[in-house]
């Protein structure tokens, strides 16, 4: 088994992912510049956060136009799993291959902070390892966070249960006050309707250890291991 990490000029957490595929799971990862443009060596590829290319037009709008991202496509389309964490979601909707658009929070202003989710399916290779309703506490660190579907488009999310996580309080109540950026439905992470690409705006490598004050998203990185251990 093999995972790729997708580097861009401006990415700043492919090393912090490295670190817990590798040292905390204890799996094959590799680093992957954005010029190569074949990557059917892995069985998984994780688009990391950070600010590739400065989000110069738009968050991730460049980045999606770079060689790599044809492969990821293709490894996608052979249905291996593919998350965009953070700036990694900006890239996936900007490169089509998931719905919506990420946009400027709603107060406009850089957001860094712990945050509680709410695990809305299970049914797919990232959230095989929790229970539906699951509370989990990872943090955000983006400007560019506010999740914007038109209503079609939320509709269809809903109906194919392709929202996987969602903003909430302490309790699992979603409401304005948990919103961090004023995504539509508190919406913090959805799939494909193949369930096999993963983008969420929190970082759950940055909540995969104790000592970091939580190991929440450390389920997110094993489910996926899983899934490809399974295939």
């Amino acid at each position: 088994m093999s995972i790729g990490i997708v580097q861009f000029g401006g990415s700043n957490c492919d090393l912090d992912v490295l670190h817990v595929l590798k040292d905390v799971i204890g799996v094959d990862a590799e680093l992957v510049w954005y010029k190569e443009e074949d990557l059917s060596r892995f069985d998984g590829i994780v688009v990391p956060g950070g600010f590739s290319y400065g989000d110069y037009l738009r968050a991730g709008a460049i980045a999606a136009r770079t060689p790599v991202m044809a492969s990821i496509k293709a490894l996608a389309d052979e249905g291996k799993p593919v998350i965009g964490i953070c700036n990694g979601f900006q890239i996936l909707t900007e490169s089509g291959l998931l719905e919506g658009a990420l946009t400027t929070n709603n107060y406009p202003k850089f957001r860094c902070e712990p945050t509680f989710l709410r695990v809305e399916t299970t049914d797919t290779p990232f959230t095989s390892k929790f229970c539906k309703g699951d509370i989990l506490s990872i943090p955000v660190a983006h400007m560019e966070g506010n999740f914007y579907a038109d209503e079609f488009t939320l509709s269809m999310l809903e109906d194919g249960k392709q929202v996987a996580f969602r903003y909430v309080d302490k309790e699992g109540r979603v409401n304005d006050e948990a919103n961090p950026n004023g995504s539509k439905e508190n919406i913090a992470g959805i799939v494909n309707a193949k369930r096999n690409v993963l983008g969420m705006m929190p970082h759950p490598e940055r909540a995969s250890e104790e000592v970091l004050g939580s190991k929440d998203g450390l389920k997110i990185f094993e489910s996926m291991v899983e899934f490809i251990s399974s295939q």
